[in-house]
C-alpha cells in the first residue's frame, strides 16, 4: 500500500527525488557523503531515464547530476532491500558510460561518476554506516585501477557508529529523528514546501494512479499472453501485443481518474501515451 501524500518522509522516493531537486540541497548532502571534494553542480535531472541501448533494459535514476567538472553522481533512496543492490549498481553504471559516451568518441572522454545508495538497511551486513568501493588489484590492494568509478552504499541503520556528525544527524533523519542541525531543518522546509504544493500533491496521485492500474490482473494477464505469443512469434511482438490487448482499458480508465483529479490533457497524454482528442472524448 503506497503511502498518502501527507505521509511522505525523506526515505520516500518521490520526496526524496524532490528535495534533491534543490542545488543547495543536493550539493551539500553530496559533500557530506564525500567530504567536501564536489565542485559546483551545474545540472540536476530527477527521475532520469536511459533507455536508448537498443533492446537492454531501460535505467531511472533517482537524481542525476553533475558538476562543473563533468562528474557525473547518481543518488539513490532505497527503503526496500530487494537483495540485488549490487548487480543492479554495476548495472546503473553502465548505463552511465553508454548515455554519456557519443559515437566515436574515445574512453579517456568518459567522466569520473560516483553511484550513491542510502539504504534504511544493511545491504552488505557488517554493520558500517558507509561501504565505499572502487576498483583495486586483488594482488596488491595498494593498487587502484583508475577507471574513475565510485560505489558507496550507506547504511542509515549504523547511525550511531558512523563519526561525521553531519552524516550522522542525516542518517538518524533517515531513521526518523528530526534534530535541530542546520542542514536537517533546511530539508524539514523544503519537504514543508512540496506538501503545500498541490501541483506536485496531483503528479504524486497520479504516478499512485498510474503505477495501481499498471499492476491490475488485467495488465498482468497481458503480459502472460504476450510472453506465450511470444514464444510462438517472436518474444519482442508477442509481448507488445499481449501487453496491447491487457493494459489498453487500464490506461483509459487511468486517464479518466487523471481528468477527474483535475490533470491537465496535456500532462494526462505524457503520462498515458494517448492523443489529446482521445482524451478529450472521455
Amino acid at each position: 500500500m503506497r503511502k498518502s501524500f501527507d505521509e511522505l518522509t525523506i526515505t520516500d522516493d518521490y520526496m526524496f527525488y524532490r528535495v534533491m531537486e534543490n542545488i543547495d540541497i543536493c550539493k551539500t548532502l553530496l559533500n557530506i557523503v564525500l567530504h567536501d571534494k564536489i565542485g559546483t553542480i551545474t545540472d540536476i535531472q530527477l527521475q532520469k531515464t536511459v533507455t536508448d541501448a537498443g533492446n537492454a533494459k531501460g535505467v531511472r535514476f533517482d537524481v542525476w547530476a553533475k558538476d562543473c567538472d563533468g562528474t557525473i553522481y547518481d543518488v539513490e533512496m532505497q527503503a526496500i532491500n530487494k537483495d540485488d543492490l549490487a548487480k543492479r549498481i554495476r548495472y546503473y553504471q553502465s548505463a552511465i558510460d553508454v548515455s554519456v559516451l557519443e559515437k566515436n568518441q574515445p574512453y579517456e572522454d568518459l567522466p569520473d561518476s560516483f553511484i550513491i545508495f542510502f539504504c534504511t538497511f544493511d545491504y552488505i551486513g557488517k554493520g558500517l554506516p558507509v561501504y565505499s568501493f572502487k576498483t583495486i588489484c586483488t594482488e596488491n590492494t595498494n593498487i587502484q585501477l583508475a577507471d574513475g568509478i565510485t560505489k558507496i552504499i550507506i547504511n542509515s541503520k549504523a547511525a550511531e557508529k558512523e563519526e561525521s556528525s553531519a552524516l550522522k544527524n542525516f542518517l538518524q533523519y533517515m531513521n526518523g529523528k528530526v534534530s535541530d542541525d542546520h542542514f536537517i531543518q533546511k530539508i524539514e522546509g523544503r519537504i514543508k514546501e512540496v506538501k503545500m504544493s498541490e501541483e506536485m500533491r496531483r503528479e504524486y496521485m497520479l504516478i499512485n494512479s498510474f503505477e495501481r492500474d499498471a499492476r491490475n490482473d488485467g495488465w498482468k494477464a497481458g503480459i502472460q499472453e504476450g510472453i506465450q505469443q511470444g514464444i510462438q512469434q517472436g518474444i519482442q511482438q508477442g509481448i507488445r501485443q499481449g501487453i496491447a490487448q491487457g493494459f489498453a482499458d487500464g490506461i483509459m480508465q487511468t486517464a479518466k481518474n487523471l481528468l477527474k483529479i483535475g490533470l491537465s490533457v496535456e500532462n494526462i497524454a505524457e503520462a498515458t501515451g494517448l492523443s489529446r482528442e482521445e482524451i478529450e472524448k472521455l
